[in-house]
């Protein structure tokens, strides 16, 4: 049984080219930003970076993989910090801040996420999400075994 407090174990995303520019395709975002290096340069960023739908992904990933596979999203909030460039790694974390549980099944839980590269925060939010009652045990998930490459997939 997850508790309010309950921190989530970290997970490691490297971001890569591959990564950025996948997920705005699946997204079909075709910003130039998100996969042209020098029009990014010309519009005055550094170099590409990832889109706000490939990191809400992320977000829903990594509390999926924590909660388990019963787990139900419900609301993801976000909001999105520093840019994610090619070449950093995205660390997601969490914390239960409430659960509620109903007559039935299912408890609600209410997560603080944050997800930090090496320039500062690059996402922080809240997910609420259903899980069956008597799973969301932290770390039940695959999240927080080790680094997890999302190679293209976003």
């Amino acid at each position: 049984m997850t508790r309010s407090g309950t921190s989530l174990p970290p997970l490691e995303i490297p971001v890569t080219r591959t990564s950025i520019v996948a997920g705005a395709i699946a997204s079909r975002d075709y910003q130039d930003v998100h996969h042209d290096a020098e029009l990014a340069r010309e519009k005055g960023s550094p170099d590409i970076f990832m889109n706000i739908l490939t990191t809400n992904g992320l977000v829903g990933r990594y509390i999926t993989d924590c909660l388990g596979p019963g787990a139900t999203l419900r609301k993801v909030s976000i909001r999105l910090g520093a840019p994610n460039y090619p070449g950093d790694t995205l660390v997601l974390t969490g914390t239960v801040e409430s659960e509620t549980r109903g007559g039935g099944s299912e408890a609600t839980l209410t997560v603080r996420v944050v997800g930090a590269n090496s320039i500062g925060k690059h996402v922080t939010g809240t997910v609420t999400v259903t899980v069956p009652a008597g799973q969301g045990g932290a770390g039940r998930g695959s999240a927080g075994q080790g680094s997890a490459d999302q190679g293209g997939a976003a």
